[in-house]
């Protein structure tokens, strides 16, 4: 039977979703586990990558299994094992069409930013903490123009080998809440480092009072060299991966 599985964790400590030869990674926690309890070499096939230090509330994963573990169970039994920075929300059984990374229709992602004289101690892991002041009504705006088909060359991280660069934004918005600003992007795909570069992009606009038409210049390049710098992974969670079309 195939089991979906949805997932959060916290990515401080790992070195991403993907398994690698060089570091502890969720696919390999996850896989490690699920082999404690079917006795099974199980793959486990995510929605896409998260990078190292970026985070999770809603990854999907499935697997093919012969266990005669319940779906809805195996959710409990993998949290008795997994570590305390990794849990799993949801188990159930899907058709054998299920495709966590193909049958995926669109993503959300959020960013979170701090806005404070001095760093926070309990959310340091989860926000990137900015002291500058910074033109938000440019950021905001300059943000809505991220939404629509685009080619994001701009976008993408340098030495990608990625022809295809056109991806569709159905969603794009920063907003401000008490003293974070929260941005937060839906689309239909997303290119290697595509969300922390936009945000990094916003944030130079912010601090530099640029105009939100900026943005039109950058996606207009086609090149990496015309966007910002990437910000910091720990300000990053996958909040949702939708398998309907979303509108």
């Amino acid at each position: 039977m195939r089991i979906k599985l949805t997932i959060e964790y916290d990515g401080t400590h790992y070195c991403g979703w993907q398994r690698q030869p060089n570091g502890v990674t969720i696919q390999e926690t996850l896989e490690k586990e699920l082999y404690k309890l079917t006795g099974e070499m199980i793959a486990l096939h995510g929605s896409g990558r998260t990078d190292s230090g970026v985070h999770a509330f809603g990854q999907v994963a499935h697997f093919d299994t012969s266990s005669r573990i319940p779906p809805e169970k195996f959710c409990y039994a993998l949290n008795t094992g997994l570590p305390r920075d990794i849990r799993v929300q949801a188990s159930e059984s899907v058709p054998d069409d299920f495709h966590a990374r193909f049958g995926a229709k669109a993503k959300h992602y959020r960013y979170t930013m701090r806005l404070a004289p001095h760093a926070g101690a309990i959310n340091r892991n989860f926000e990137l903490h900015i002291h500058e002041k910074l033109d938000i009504d440019a950021m905001r705006k300059a943000a809505q123009l991220i939404a629509g088909k685009h080619d994001f060359a701009s976008f993408a991280a340098s030495g990608s080998a990625i022809e295809d660069t056109t991806r569709v934004i159905y969603r794009s918005e920063l907003a401000s809440l008490e003293s974070y600003l929260i941005y937060d992007i839906i689309g239909n795909g997303f290119l290697y480092n595509m969300v922390r570069i936009i945000v990094g992009t916003l944030l130079h606009i912010g601090k530099n009072s640029l105009p939100p038409d900026h943005m039109q210049s950058v996606i207009a390049a086609k090149n990496r060299a015309a966007a910002a710098d990437t910000a910091p992974a720990k300000g990053l969670a996958l909040m949702e991966v939708f398998y309907d079309v979303f509108l």
